[in-house]
């Protein structure tokens, strides 16, 4: 089995970083009216600034295939051929469009040469999903390069036009315009953006390179209930409603396609489960996390660094709060593309030095599924 490497790592952020007060002149307002939860949102999640691939008229500027498409091209430049590289493989939340699959959209975006590709769906473990792919396909000998890249587009996703059909609804039946906090919660968390990287079999001459140890996925839904969730509807009991069994009627009042999460179930599950899931990649891979020189959690919100740091001490998980970098706070929460964007960070700005080990986190809140990956500078 042959070791993986990351060789190069590039980020593509489309348009001006957007501060706080300036969100709802690119996100629209619903029905006119100012958000009445986005003040305490963003005083619980701390980001500052965001990017958003729209204009302050609601333009979309870039689809996610293009951001996708732009980070490859970032990281295969000056030197490399797309024709060259055997495997494409690519993770977002939000895809342009259910079909075709996202991978291939951005392979097309690329006019590349026929290869293999592979597309990861979900949420923030998209990525993580995708670069197991790449990761897995070298280390199995089967091809020699692969790009990952993880994106999202979640600003046209979460403009006020998506809920317009709601309030009409709503206005016509009950004479009440509200949007339900579990819909307007995620319009003040998330963020557009890609990265790419460049994996192969030997590490590249004259620069760093990350090998890849283990990457290790665990998923908790045989436990855990939905908590964040788009084409469907939560019934009473916890269970999911899809959208091929409502009316057209039932769609538009719930706004079955916006993006919902549950934040009390959130803040229950979210960081203990991924306490648990740390516990027993420790055992598994005989890891000393006091060995650990970096590390990389993919949060939503700095509200959650808080009560991490908490739930690892009360576990005796010892990795002090300086091994840990994040870059929330001024570059958003952007999902699937998060942790490598952490990690093209930290690589680009000389904190990586040969012989550190680096332990990233990327939990999943969708029904609770977390990723570990722990990598080596060399």
């Amino acid at each position: 089995m042959s070791d993986v490497y990351i060789t190069r790592i590039e980020k593509y952020l489309p348009n001006e970083p957007v501060p706080n007060d300036e969100m709802e002149m690119y996100l629209g307002k619903i029905n006119g009216n100012d958000s009445k939860s986005r003040g305490l949102i963003l005083r619980n999640n701390r980001i500052k600034s965001r990017y958003y691939a729209l204009d302050k008229q609601g333009n979309i500027t870039h689809t996610n295939a293009q951001l996708s498409a732009l980070a490859v091209k970032k990281v295969l430049n000056p030197d490399i051929d797309i024709n060259e590289i055997d495997l494409l493989t690519a993770g977002t939340t939000s895809p342009d469009a259910l079909q075709p699959a996202h991978a291939l959209m951005v392979h097309g975006e690329l006019a590349a040469h026929p290869m293999e590709t592979m597309s990861a769906h979900g949420t923030c473990n998209a990525g993580m999903l995708s670069l197991k792919y790449a990761y897995l396909a070298i280390k199995s000998g089967e091809v020699n390069r692969a790009v990952s890249v993880a994106s999202e587009t979640m600003s046209s996703w979460m403009h006020a036009r998506n809920f317009q059909d709601e309030i009409d609804k709503r206005l016509e039946i009950e004479k009440n315009p509200y949007i339900a906090f579990e819909k307007d919660f995620l319009r003040w968390m998330l963020s557009d953006g890609a990265a790419a990287a460049l994996l192969c079999n030997k590490p590249e001459t004259g620069k760093l390179s990350l090998r890849i140890e283990w990457i290790d996925v665990k998923s908790w839904a045989g436990e855990l209930e939905t908590c964040m969730y788009a084409g469907s509807a939560k019934s009473g009991d916890g269970r999911m409603v899809g959208w091929r069994e409502m009316t057209n009627d039932q769609r538009a009042l719930e706004s079955v396609f916006s993006l919902k999460q549950d934040a009390k179930l959130l803040q229950k599950h979210v960081i203990a489960t991924g306490i648990k899931h740390l516990k027993l990649v420790l055992e598994k891979y005989r890891l000393d996390e006091r060995e650990v020189d970096w590390f990389l959690p993919h949060l939503s919100s700095m509200f959650f660094r808080d009560q991490a740091v908490k739930g690892f001490e009360e576990a005796n998980i010892r990795i002090p709060e300086e091994k840990w970098f994040m870059n929330l706070p001024y570059i958003g929460n952007v999902g699937a593309a998060s942790a490598l964007l952490m990690l093209e960070e930290m690589y680009h700005t000389g904190k990586f030095q040969p012989g550190q080990r680096i332990l990233v986190m990327v939990p999943e809140s969708a029904r609770f599924s977390y990723t570990y990956m722990l990598l080596t500078v060399v």
